[in-house]
C-alpha cells in the first residue's frame, strides 16, 4: 500500500489541501486518515471509494493502477469540485452564482 499512501499525499498536494482537509472531505477521522497517508493502515473498500470521490480521483488511480496526472485546467476544475464537498449548501449556491458570473464575463 505504499503506492496508495504516496498517491494520497500527491493528490492532496495537487489539490492544495492538507491531510486534515482531505480527511474532513472524505469521511475518516484525521487520525485514521493519517494512518492511510503514512502507509500504516489500509482503508476498506467503501472508505477507499469515499476518499477517491472527495479527491476527484478513482480508486484505481489512488491505488496506482492508473496514472494520476491531470491536465492543468482539469486539475483546477477538480480542485473546485473537491472544495465544494466541504461547504454548506448555502455557501455552494453562492459559489455557483459567482462561477456562472465569471463564465458569462469570460465570453
Amino acid at each position: 500500500m505504499d503506492a496508495f499512501a504516496k498517491n494520497l499525499r500527491s493528490r492532496s498536494e495537487e489539490l492544495g489541501i492538507s491531510n486534515p482537509d482531505a480527511a474532513q472531505r472524505s469521511g475518516p477521522s484525521d487520525r485514521r486518515y493519517a494512518h492511510y497517508v503514512s502507509g500504516d493502515r489500509e482503508p476498506d473498500l467503501a472508505t477507499l471509494v469515499w476518499i477517491a470521490e472527495a479527491l476527484g480521483a478513482t480508486p484505481n488511480q489512488l491505488l496506482g493502477h492508473e496514472e494520476l496526472k491531470t491536465a492543468p485546467r482539469d486539475l483546477l476544475i477538480q480542485r473546485v469540485q473537491s472544495a465544494a464537498q466541504g461547504v454548506s449548501d448555502s455557501a455552494l449556491e453562492i459559489v455557483a452564482v459567482q462561477v456562472e458570473a465569471l463564465a458569462v464575463k469570460s465570453l
